[in-house]
């Protein structure tokens, strides 16, 4: 059995969950969240909960039996509370600027870079922190990945961009003379 996939995920006050037709819908104060379920993954609704079941012991079963649980639990937090990253931009002349959905971006290429914020997705610019907020979990996290890809941080200065909660291991430069 797996670990995750057992437990239950509790519904807060004020969120609502419907499984029709092997599509899972989760409403609550954020907004509403949908998923298809596919495999032999049974799930039901009891009092406050969402209980997640497998019908075998197949492989497959047991892959999406942690994988569903674990998307639903996703959901309700996201509907209910939300999901945020912030990135750190860091570097000379480094720079974010936000104007309606768009984010422009100064990296220190010899053009300005303007990424479109997609639907869904809210975001913050506070000087060089820039913080992407939404309900969907994944589409926070793949626009936080689109973002950094633009310009990573480099290992040297630490120049680029960076999650906030990222460590970028330092390497030594050059030595100073010939050996």
């Amino acid at each position: 059995m797996s670990r995750i996939g057992k437990l239950p995920v509790a519904i807060p006050a004020g969120v609502k969950v419907s499984v029709e037709n092997n599509l899972i819908t989760v409403t609550g104060p954020k907004g509403t969240l949908t998923q298809p379920v596919k495999g032999d993954i049974a799930i039901e609704v009891k009092d406050n909960e969402v209980v997640v079941t497998r019908h075998d012991n197949e492989i497959p079963s047991r892959s999406f039996h942690g994988l569903y649980r674990q998307l639903i639990n996703n959901m309700v937090i996201g509907v209910s509370q939300g999901f945020s990253k912030s990135l750190l931009i860091n570097g000379v002349g480094y720079k974010a600027e936000l104007a309606k959905n768009t984010l422009t971006l100064s990296l220190g290429y010899s053009t300005i870079i303007d990424y479109i914020i997609p639907e869904g997705i809210q975001a913050a610019v506070d000087g060089n922190k820039v913080t992407i907020s939404g309900i969907s979990k994944e589409k926070v996290g793949q626009v936080c990945a689109e973002i950094r890809s633009l310009r990573g941080p480099e290992p040297y200065k630490g120049k680029g961009i960076k999650y906030e909660t990222e460590n970028i291991r330092r390497k030594v430069g050059k030595s100073g003379g010939k050996k």
